[in-house]
């Protein structure tokens, strides 16, 4: 047994697996519970099917108030009204809370229908549902999800319950629909729809929420991202066990989007055309005043024919002309600009002016954008919003800017405007035939034109502008309508039973060694022997006799076959050297020490011719007399302290049995340490030596108190006796100091609480 204690240094499968083994209905029982399990989370579950979308984007926006428009004559005010769409911004556009609104109000998915369809199994129902809750104008204000519970019978009459906050707040019995429901929020009116089936049994769950509520549902449900970094894709994605119900709301998100940016587009349209009807109408009127003017000076002055009378001008006085009609016109555009910008009514209005100075025109096209990116804020911000605040206060720095450099402008044109007018005042002194009336006449005419060419601008504008409103396409372009990938997401139902399977092979073992973690008691034969070498002397199964003497002399019980096997090993443990007095002892209490002393006495007592005592020397703790049902009147604490009474007073015989005495503890001594330790004690076993082939001696637990070490003196041999789910690891590392010291002589060990092994009627041990 010298090489039995490094077992315990390494891990013993084969041992761990008997011992799984031993435990099989552990296994059994977990692997059952967990396939029921999984019955019912395949159940309960369903598989949900990935639906998905893709929409373009389009970054460019070309139309007629696009950049492209801005060339030509006068550059054209396009680039003031074109911006790009920035994708990023664009998927918080598609996924945003009004949005998702307006798809929940279209579609009525603030109400979602589950429905019965077997055991423990519901589907949720869509598009069509037996039956429907209507509640109208409610949807609106409704800040908490009502869940209706509906269960009809074959005649149609239904019990609904109504539940709110997990609080029951309406449960009527027995009525026919439709029926009109009363509770705190409001009437709701629970009714069967068309495709209600007449004539069975309907068990239907409808969940009845806000719009807002219902919003709040797609923003967890639907995945708005980028296709990639690069593209200008969004990928819209939403798993349901339903794909007819994600493909309606992948659909019907696709639709309000593109209806919300012609929506936007319109409104910038109409804003424009606004604007500009009230320029034409008042250019309009400028015109005919100055057409008036141009025609009553005429008839004043008698000037029939302008072209005779301009034949006369030399190509430097034509020049001057034109340059002064160019330089007059930028500074009306200028002088525009700056009433627009002085105009507090239309601080947030798009600038329609373009002029050739080109600071000027930087500043406005600069504010458009600003004016742009505002409105598009607007649809999906508060009024309060920090980026719309921020957008205002740029928009008013651009405005201020803008006014200061038109003002400059303003007033370089006239110093310039003011230097052509005196080269011109040169060039006519010099033509002294030129009549006042004709210098007259052009300044009128120049203002004419100057007003016209305005006008006709304005008029160019306002049908570009009827154009875009007449063709309003959106800014995403659907290249996938929704689809639904073929193969259902997540585990089979075959692979999830799996799953439950492999589960509950892997749980029996977490559990035992959990609880062996926890109890930190050694379960059978083979762990006591990984953590003692001292030899095993044999082991003993549990006996459910009752009874405290179990070894009779015609008995078969495995539990008597265990004895005569103990005993045939403790005759070969003592020899023949003249060696029989045995310690019996235990860790503590509870492990069986003096049942298997009275009964291996009683093994030994069967041998034809041989005698046998039982001492009780547990004196702190004595139990031999109630085990074997003896009351003497001396005991063995009576003797040692005593000195006057003889052996015979203190020897009972054990009835039953033929040639086994036993000596009880007797009364508990207050000195029981001082009492083992005495001289008589000796003197005793000297007396019981010669009498007697073997002396069993039943001690006090080694691990409470020191008396079993005391009476080393007087024995041969020690049993030790330790108990499988009973004694601890921590009892075994002190069974096996005690025997690597050697404080008990012949230390062996006997395990009491094995499993019987049969065959043919006797109890032996598995291992040798």
């Amino acid at each position: 047994m010298a090489n039995a204690r490094p077992k315990a240094e390494y891990l013993d499968i084969m041992g761990l697996l008997r011992s799984y083994a031993s435990k099989w209905y552990y296994f059994v029982i977990s692997i059952f519970l967990c396939l029921v399990l999984g019955f019912l989370y395949t159940r309960m579950h369903s598989r949900n099917m990935a639906v998905r979308a893709n929409i373009l984007i389009s970054q460019d926006d070309d139309g007629p108030f696009g950049a492209s428009s801005a060339k030509g004559k006068n550059n054209g005010i396009g680039a003031l009204f074109g911006s790009n769409a920035n994708v990023q911004d664009e998927v918080f556009v598609i996924s945003s809370h009004s949005l998702y609104r307006n798809v929940v109000k279209a579609l009525g998915i603030n109400k979602t229908h589950y429905v019965r369809t077997g055991f423990l199994k519901s589907a949720l129902s869509y598009p069509d549902f037996p039956i429907d809750v209507e509640a109208p104008g409610i949807a609106d204000t409704l800040r908490t999800t009502l869940v209706f519970k509906v269960k009809t019978d074959e005649s149609g009459i239904a019990d609904i319950s109504v539940k709110a906050k997990k609080e029951t707040i309406a449960d009527i019995s027995g009525v026919k629909l439709p029926t009109v429901v009363k509770t705190d929020y409001g009437d709701f009116t629970v009714k069967a729809t068309e495709s209600y089936p007449k004539g069975k049994k309907v068990k239907s769950v409808i969940s009845f929420a806000g719009y807002e509520s219902g919003a709040e549902m797609l923003t967890d449900q639907v995945e708005a991202s980028l296709a990639s970094k690069k593209s200008n894709v969004i990928t819209l994605a939403f798993d349901t066990p339903n794909p007819v119900y994600g493909s309606a709301i992948l659909n019907e998100i696709l639709e309000k989007y593109n209806e919300r940016g012609i929506y936007e587009k319109n409104l910038q349209g109409q804003k424009t055309a606004t604007f500009l009807e009230d320029r034409i109408r008042l250019m309009g009127h400028d015109l005919d005043e100055a057409e008036s003017a141009i025609q009553r000076y005429k008839e004043a002055n008698g000037i029939t024919d302008i072209q005779a009378e301009a034949a006369y001008r030399s190509s430097k006085k034509s020049t001057l002309e034109n340059n002064i009609v160019a330089l007059e016109t930028e500074l009306e555009l200028l002088q525009l600009t700056r009433d627009f910008f002085t105009d507090s009514i239309l601080n947030t209005e798009l600038v329609p002016t373009t002029v050739s100075t080109a600071s000027v025109q930087h500043g406005i096209s600069a504010y458009n954008s600003l004016v742009m990116e505002r409105i598009e804020l607007l649809n999906n911000a508060k009024a309060d919003n920090y980026a719309l605040r921020k957008i205002e206060n740029r928009m008013d720095m651009t405005r201020r800017n803008i006014l200061a450099t038109t003002d400059r402008a303003i007033d370089a044109s006239r110093v310039r405007l003011k230097d052509l007018i005196s080269q011109q005042g040169d060039n006519r002194s010099k033509l002294g035939r030129i009549p006042t009336q004709e210098r007259e006449y052009v300044n009128m005419k120049r203002q004419q034109e100057m007003k016209q060419e305005i006008y006709l601008f304005l008029l160019q504008r306002q049908e570009e502008n009827a154009m875009l409103l007449a063709n309003s396409i959106p800014k995403g372009k659907i290249v996938d309508e929704a689809y639904v990938l073929s193969e259902p997401l997540g585990a089979s139902n075959k692979m999830i039973l799996i799953v439950f399977f492999l589960i509950g092979i892997i749980l029996p073992p977490i559990y035992l060694y959990l609880r062996k973690l926890i109890l930190n008691k050694a379960e059978s034969r083979e762990e006591v022997e990984r953590h003692v070498s001292a030899p095993v002397l044999g082991e003993m199964c549990t006996d459910h006799s009752g009874r405290s003497l179990v070894v009779t002399e015609h008995d078969t019980s495995s539990a008597t076959e265990l004895f005569r096997l103990l005993r045939s090993n403790l005759q070969f443990l003592l020899g023949g050297s003249g060696d029989k007095i045995v310690l019996m002892t235990s860790t503590k209490s509870g492990e069986g020490k003096s049942f298997i002393a009275i009964n291996l006495a009683a093994s030994l007592a069967l041998q034809h011719g041989k005698k046998v005592l039982l001492v009780g020397m547990d004196i702190r703790n004595p139990q031999i007399g109630n085990y074997l049902g003896i009351n003497p009147k001396w005991g063995l604490t009576n003797y040692l302290s005593a000195g006057n009474l003889a052996l015979s007073d203190i020897i009972s015989h054990v009835e039953g049995t033929t040639s086994l005495d036993v000596i009880v503890a007797g009364p508990i001594p207050p000195n029981p340490a001082e009492l083992l330790m005495s001289d008589a004690v000796d003197r005793l076993f000297e007396q019981l030596r010669p009498m007697y082939d073997y002396i069993i001696v039943d001690t006090a637990p080694v691990g409470m108190v020191s008396d079993t070490f005391t009476l080393d003196r007087i024995a041969d041999a020690s049993i030790y006796v330790t108990r499988v789910n009973y004694s601890t690891l921590d009892d075994l590392k002190f069974v096996e100091s005690i025997y690597e010291d050697k404080r008990l002589k012949k230390l062996s060990v006997v395990i009491n609480g094995t499993h019987s092994k049969k065959g043919y009627g006797y109890g032996y041990s598995a291992k040798k």
